[in-house]
């Protein structure tokens, strides 16, 4: 696999705990535009409640449909809503509860009253809402609303392809077997046929969720069955913890410095995501957030962003090209219906819709399948299957944010129009059967450009094939997805080696300058 040659590691971690440091106190922060006071529940990477995550949408106008042109087909990839903690998360938050309850006994013994003062109130004594919880995960009634809600809004937006008589084969419904996925499906299914049934006072109807099974579901649980993948997680993760330390160690001395308790980088690791649970799901910024300052809460939105783009994202190919079924499973369902359209198939006939359920294992991917969330000529070297520079640090703004690629609930709709051979300002549109379908790409309910079609956000159906699938085509998911011999094999740039170069190029732009520092190869 090509891969862009690797620059001189940087292998000192407290060169880059001086840069962190440095970074912090740079020049305050800018706002986010039309924000007018900063809001922790922006910022909680994919923890982000799907509301919160449109509200922040920095599109301002919404391309029109050209006239004439007609939906005749919609595919929609949707992430679960907004969900308990998992279990082990549960027994993290414990854990904290007892950690939290030592450090105040230390506190009460050590500490003048003046110190004592500056400890918030409500870590005495606190326990997780969550205490005593064996189980967890489960779609919350939050999450039912964002898909029932959003099954609402895509039926009005579609509701000439929306409105036949509802039969599973005309309108397909999957999830995962995961209960928070597929507990998400019959949440949008209620929403999208509310009415359309005689069943109680809300008229529903009954309806179809396919799965898979979870050890054969290569189309939504491609992740689970990628054992190249699975490799790939486990070298890389606790490497990305490594990249986490200067910000989290920067972090907690702060914040032992502000409360005069003496906090560990676990300590802080927990105290993050108990903000995160606490503001997306209970609505409560005041308490673990609280904490935090506007710089912290970035810095460590970025350290989530990192490991979504690492683990999940752009940050190795093999992340997203496991995505394959899914990528062919779409297009194949679009190419039907055009069949069906070209034979003037009768309504009822054919398939109209394929809606789908899982996990942002399954969403990240596709996006970045589709070439979303680039910067700049980005696009370009994905296609040559070079490796990216990792998202910029604060205050710099960067398109890759878990808050906009995988809130709660984020999704992927990729609507296929039949348009004239010209459009209303005279210009051909077609020139051949198939180029009079176009493809439109909406995250999250917003139309977005492609990368791979000249940044048009309504594009040919053929171009899109050839220019943004095609060149995926030359993989396959059993080929990739096995794991190779290591014999004979170059192992690419190490992710150490990308990081501490990115850090070294801050430095160097910066005016730093790391002295005697000797390459070490980092053995993960």
């Amino acid at each position: 696999m090509g891969m862009a040659a690797p620059r001189a590691p940087l292998p000192l971690p407290q060169l880059l705990l001086l840069l962190v440091a440095a970074l912090f106190a740079a020049a305050p922060l800018p706002r986010e535009a039309g924000a007018d006071e900063f809001d922790v529940r922006r910022h909680l990477s994919t923890v982000t409640r799907y509301d919160v995550a449109r509200e922040s949408s920095s599109v301002i106008s919404m391309p029109s449909v050209p006239d004439g042109c007609r939906v005749i087909h919609l595919n929609l990839v949707a992430r679960h809503g907004t969900r308990a903690p998992t279990k082990k998360r549960i027994k993290e938050l414990d854990r904290l509860a007892v950690r939290l309850e030592a450090l105040m006994k230390e506190a009460n013994q050590g500490l003048d009253s003046d110190s004592l003062k500056k400890i918030p109130s409500w870590i005495k004594g606190w326990e997780s809402r969550w205490k005593g919880r064996t189980k967890g995960g489960e779609l919350i009634s939050e999450g039912e609303e964002e898909l029932y809600n959003l099954a609402t809004r895509v039926r009005e937006r579609f509701q000439d392809l929306l409105d036949d008589e509802y039969h599973p084969d005309v309108y397909s419904i999957r999830a995962t077997q995961v209960p928070r996925a597929s507990a998400s499906a019959v949440a949008f299914g209620l929403g999208l046929l509310s009415g359309k049934g005689k069943l109680g006072q809300g008229k529903n109807r009954a309806f179809s969720v396919l799965s898979e099974s979870r050890a054969s579901d290569i189309c939504l649980r491609f992740f689970d069955s990628c054992e190249t993948y699975k490799a790939y997680m486990k070298r890389k993760e606790p490497d990305v913890e490594k990249q986490k330390e200067p910000i989290l160690e920067h972090v907690t001395a702060a914040l032992a410095n502000r409360y005069h308790l003496k906090f560990t980088t676990q300590d802080v690791s927990s105290l993050w995501f108990l903000c995160k649970q606490e503001a997306s799901l209970l609505n409560i910024t005041n308490q673990a957030c609280g904490l935090f300052n506007e710089a912290e809460v970035r810095f460590l939105e970025w350290t989530d962003d990192l490991e979504g783009f690492v683990l999940k994202g752009y940050g190795e190919s093999i992340n997203y090209r496991m995505g394959l079924p899914l990528l062919k499973d779409v297009v194949q369902s679009m190419e039907e219906a055009i069949i069906a359209r070209e034979e003037n198939r009768p309504d009822g006939t054919y398939e109209k819709a394929r809606l789908r359920f899982a996990h942002a294992k399954t969403v990240v991917p596709f996006s970045c399948l589709l070439g979303l969330f680039l910067e700049g000529p980005d696009f370009e070297k994905i296609q040559r299957e070079e490796a990216l520079d990792l998202p910029p640090l604060p205050p710099q703004r960067r398109n890759w944010k878990g808050s906009v690629v995988t809130p709660f609930a984020g999704n992927n709709m990729l609507a296929l129009y039949q348009c004239p051979s010209k459009i209303s300002d005279g210009s051909i549109i077609s020139g051949g059967q198939n180029n009079s379908y176009f493809i439109q790409v909406l995250h999250n309910e917003v139309p977005v450009s492609m990368p791979g079609c000249g940044n048009k956000d309504f594009c040919p159906f053929e171009e899109f094939k050839e220019k943004i699938v095609k060149p995926h085509l030359k993989h396959d998911y059993n080929m990739i997805c096995k794991i190779k011999s290591p014999a004979g094999s170059e192992e690419p740039a190490s992710f150490p080696s990308r990081v501490s170069s990115f850090f070294l190029g801050l430095f160097s732009q910066r005016g730093y300058r790391a002295v005697g520092a000797e390459g070490v190869k980092t053995e993960l």
